[in-house]
């Protein structure tokens, strides 16, 4: 797939800069680069530029008012198209181009059409209307699109390569797999935008909307009395590439040496299988690990059992008889 750089740069990268910048972001844990000035802890972009979030969303703050959150590892191109108005910073409409990962928008749309571009997709969104998008996209093109919100605005979506046209309707949640519209999931029900903190889904809460329950403790995890954050946490961030995978271990869990686990298994014997290694026409050594009730020694200390019964005592009567 093509790099979405190549759609959002070449058309605004010569623009002047008059009328100032068209969005702000702190410098903090933000990758940023592009046609800007760094002043007070935050990176001004002026007509274009880059801005890669780091392990935590970033939030853009744009100029005419509103914000786009980026969600952590997330690249998004922002550039603007001074040519439609005498004040671009106020009237201009929104380029903005993510390759891969997650973006969240919370403005007032303007008076001109702001466009969300990815390699496969451009994503048109008209006033008049509050945008409230929610935007994933990961490495094989599956494009997540949800227009919620109380004043959704109108927002429509074309093919790079394929033509057509979909429009989303407002509090929809479309999945666009592998960036196609013919492959269309109209009610996606995994969320679109940034991932939530890696919390246990069914941990109790603060807030008044969700008070602790009588005996549990703020959030504690409830899915059992062994169960931690980081085994009920919502994996959706791994998969789509929005948080990295946990890194094995550089250590043992258990330090050598240290038992950390006994096995049990119980010895069985059976006289008729197991040959009696002392008997003249014995097939061969016991089996390894086969278990006897004595050992020779110990044999040879017990004392003979008695014998008895009638035959016993009619060969008795014939051996005092002939002699033996």
């Amino acid at each position: 797939m093509l790099s979405a750089v190549a759609f959002a740069l070449p058309a605004t990268a010569q623009q002047p800069t008059a009328s100032g910048p068209i969005a702000s972001v702190p410098i903090e844990g933000v990758a940023v680069s592009g046609s800007l000035s760094v002043a007070d802890g935050k990176a001004n972009i002026a007509n274009n530029g880059s801005i890669t979030a780091g392990d935590s969303t970033a939030h853009i703050a744009l100029t005419r008012g509103g914000q786009l959150a980026v969600c952590a590892t997330t690249q998004v191109h922002l550039s603007r198209d001074s040519s439609l108005s005498q004040d671009p910073a106020q009237d201009s409409a929104l380029m903005i181009a993510l390759d891969r990962g997650a973006l969240e928008t919370d403005y007032a749309t303007g008076k001109y059409s702001d466009v969300i571009l990815t390699p496969d997709l451009r994503i048109l969104v008209s006033g008049p209307g509050h945008a409230d998008l929610k935007i994933r996209l990961n490495r094989q093109g599956d494009t997540c699109i949800d227009n919620h919100g109380p004043n959704p605005p109108y927002v429509t979506v074309t093919s790079q390569f394929e033509g057509g046209v979909y429009r989303i309707q407002p509090n929809q949640r479309v999945m666009f797999q592998h960036g196609s519209l013919q492959q269309v999931v109209d009610n996606e029900p995994e969320p679109c935008g940034c991932p939530a903190p890696a919390l246990s889904v069914a941990s109790t809460g603060t807030t008044g909307a969700n008070p602790a329950k009588p005996g549990q403790k703020a959030g504690m995890p409830v899915g059992g009395p062994s169960s931690t954050p980081a085994d009920t946490s919502f994996p959706l961030a791994v998969s789509e590439g929005l948080t990295p995978p946990p890194a094995p271990p550089t250590q043992p869990v258990v330090p050598a040496g240290t038992a950390h686990a006994m096995v049990q298994a119980p010895i069985g014997y059976n006289s008729a299988t197991t040959p009696n290694p002392a008997a003249p026409d014995a097939a061969g050594p016991p089996p390894a690990g086969a278990a006897t009730s004595a050992t020779p020694s110990a044999r040879a200390e017990q004392p003979p059992k008695q014998q008895g019964g009638f035959f016993h005592a009619v060969g008795h009567f014939f051996a005092k008889m002939f002699g033996r």
